[in-house]
């Protein structure tokens, strides 16, 4: 004999086992799975969205509509997740933490991108020269390393760069702003996450493992470098000689001897150099002398 529970729930959909009380609700169920996931489009390209708020929130990287301000700042966001991840710079809180390192983050985009310096995973490839990285952005960037593309540019000066990063450590020429302050030595960053990668210059800590030889790194972007000592990666291509590099340091180096700066100045002769290793055996001639 039936029981009344299965009585008033008996059709049941093959799909995801939700059960309905008649046929005809059941019916209309099942179209949820059989329907379109993308009726709604956009009439500027070729978007589609399962919903009418799928469609809006699209429709604002067209019209540059921003109705989520930040009550904190200027700021302003298309959707309102991205406002919510925002008002945590204000606030400090981070509520994605590292299980391995106890490093947390404001996004959790964000604390799974950062796992991987962990694991070693590497998804994300280049076509051209098949590199490989941990991260969508950093591939990117890579990427354009090859097509020798700027899209960033400063809103005061106009020079370009490559990097978003890029844009934000140049600002600091014409802000000069810096009001992250170390405790122990008095250094200041514009960057709070300088500072955190500054202070285990204090505590020793180093929480980032190469996974092939086991040497450990206070920075990210450090074991990333030190990687490429192992895959032999050279993602720092020159355009004038087509010399790659591994470091990007290494090939602002390279390019003066292209171009000829010398931004290192002997104040005492006025001798200038290319390399801050020539300019340090130069001053050191100076101290014998005297």
């Amino acid at each position: 004999m039936e029981t009344q529970k299965t009585a008033v729930k008996k059709y049941s959909c093959k799909i995801c086992d939700a059960s309905f009380k008649n046929q005809t609700t059941l019916v209309g169920h099942m179209k949820k799975h059989t329907e379109s996931k993308n009726l709604y489009s956009c009439q500027i390209c070729d978007f589609s969205g399962s919903s009418n708020s799928k469609l809006v929130q699209h429709l604002r990287t067209h019209t540059g509509d921003k109705p989520h301000p930040c009550n904190v700042c200027d700021a302003s966001f298309a959707q309102k997740s991205a406002l919510v991840s925002h008002l945590r710079t204000h606030s400090g809180e981070r509520p994605y933490s590292c299980t391995e390192c106890g490093y947390a983050f404001t996004q959790k985009s964000a604390l799974v991108s950062h796992r991987r310096t962990h694991t070693g995973e590497r998804p994300f490839s280049c076509q051209v020269c098949h590199a490989a990285f941990s991260r969508r952005d950093t591939l990117a960037a890579h990427v354009r390393t090859h097509t020798g593309e700027k899209p960033f540019a400063c809103d005061v000066c106009g020079v370009a760069f490559s990097e978003k990063s890029s844009v934000f450590k140049h600002m600091q020429v014409h802000s000069g702003t810096k009001p992250h302050v170390c405790t122990v030595c008095d250094s200041s960053f514009s960057q709070r996450n300088r500072l955190v990668a500054h202070m285990r210059l204090h505590t020793q800590e180093k929480p980032y493992a190469c996974q092939v030889c086991a040497l450990t790194f206070s920075r990210a972007d450090i074991l990333v470098a030190h990687s490429r000592t192992h895959s032999g990666e050279r993602p720092y291509s020159c355009h004038v000689c087509n010399l790659s590099f591994s470091q990007k340091s290494t090939s602002v180096k390279h390019m003066r001897t292209h171009t000829g700066i010398k931004p290192f100045n002997c104040e005492v002769c006025g001798s200038s150099f290319t390399q801050k290793s020539g300019f340090v055996k130069h001053l050191q001639k100076h101290a014998l002398e005297n």
